[in-house]
């Protein structure tokens, strides 16, 4: 079948993460993919894209005088899909993050419509203002009626099945297809194990947190847990840890800029020795499967994080995950057996650090059961399965 995707902006996220994978998969199941898309750059994107056909349409600019970023990606969105329907054959189009094109699909194409929802785009917004209360309501309002215009709508995990059932009032009763996002295992097997170089030769213990430089990811926690860790093991203890804080990073968004300047500062103000701390700015697909080798446990820190795909990663290759009790986590996570899940407080992710620090039984027991957790929930094979069946529309076990 010719299968398409259409997909705001391929850059490096966990959004971007599924798609491609969802693409190589259906490409693996010998259909005819593409990608279509309003802003790619090879140089931050994931490496997989360059042997996908990908094609970018902008025909819309990002925003308005630095506003308006929502509107302008819904119009682009629009336009992009109407140009699909003028130059391109295809038999399923998936589409996720922006459903706004969902209505050109429904009145100018036959093709089947798939939505991937990661999470409800109302939820991800601030509403400060009433001129900014009227302007997200129309498109609040009209993200719910485009929805609910998809043939049929997955989500990543039950945890945002259950915020689009309550959220989105008349798709409660909408059948939802419960799709996680799956790990390429061979990726990580085929990746060996070597030297990072910006971490000292010292560091016994390697705490690591990666996500992107965004405020949601909650990376200040990883920060402040590491302080406090500072004062609850011994200086002995201590001297031989070090924190990684690595992620996603384009110096053309402004957020990003912004806060990778604040978390720097935030570990000077805690009085956290430079050799004790390490930021990385968008390290590659081998470099992130580097880091997350050399570490002894990994500290997620978004706060009702739609799914998660770094846990996933990290219990893959056995590491031990800190996370916070909400949300994707809860699902993935065998809290005791595979990581812990915490309040977000830095004192009690300061404790699970160093328990995991004294304790290798712990650690040797994540090492166990977190390969067989991920080869169980979370294989890229039964994820290209039920992708399959689904482009296909064959039932879904």
């Amino acid at each position: 079948m010719k299968v398409l995707f259409l997909h705001p902006d391929l850059g490096i996220g966990g959004a971007e993460r599924l798609i491609i994978d969802a693409a190589i998969a259906l490409k693996n199941k010998h259909h005819d993919v593409k990608i279509v898309t309003a802003q790619y750059d090879e140089s931050h994107a994931f490496s997989e894209t360059k042997e996908l056909d990908v094609r970018v349409i902008k025909l819309f600019p990002r925003h308005i005088l630095g506003r308006f970023f929502a509107l302008c990606a819904y119009i682009r969105m629009i336009f992009a899909a109407i140009a699909i329907c003028l130059k391109m054959d295809f038999d399923v189009v998936v589409c996720d993050q922006v459903s706004a094109c969902l209505l050109v699909f429904k009145l100018f194409s036959s093709a089947r419509r798939i939505f991937y929802c990661h999470y409800p785009d109302m939820l991800l917004t601030e509403r400060k203002t009433y001129l900014k209360s009227m302007y997200r309501f129309l498109l609040d309002s009209f993200e719910e009626w485009t929805t609910g215009m998809a043939d049929i709508i997955c989500v990543n995990s039950q945890y945002t099945a259950g915020v689009v059932r309550s959220t989105f009032k008349s798709l409660k009763d909408h059948k939802l297809e419960v799709v996680y996002p799956s790990l390429n295992m061979k990726y990580f097997d085929e990746i060996e194990t070597r030297t990072v170089e910006e971490i000292p030769e010292d560091a016994k213990f390697v705490f690591m947190s990666l996500n992107r430089y965004e405020v949601k990811k909650n990376v200040a926690l990883a920060v402040k847990a590491y302080a406090h860790l500072r004062h609850i093991l011994s200086a002995t203890e201590f001297d031989h840890t070090c924190l990684v804080i690595a992620g996603g990073y384009d110096k053309l968004n402004q957020e990003n800029v912004t806060y990778y300047r604040e978390l720097v500062d935030l570990a000077l103000a805690n009085d956290i020795p430079s050799r004790h701390i390490v930021f990385l700015k968008s390290p590659s697909d081998r470099e992130k499967a580097y880091l997350l080798k050399r570490a002894t446990a990994v500290l997620y820190t978004p706060h009702n994080e739609h799914f998660g795909i770094v846990p996933i990663e990290s219990m893959y290759l056995g590491k031990p995950v800190i996370a916070v009790n909400s949300g994707g986590p809860m699902e993935t996570i065998d809290d005791g057996k595979t990581g812990f899940l915490l309040e977000q407080a830095p004192q009690q992710f300061a404790e699970a650090m160093k328990t995991i620090l004294q304790r290798e039984d712990l650690r040797l027991l994540a090492a166990k059961e977190g390969p067989k957790r991920v080869q169980r929930l979370f294989a890229f094979e039964a994820f290209a399965t039920q992708f399959d069946r689904i482009i296909r529309g064959l039932p879904v076990d």
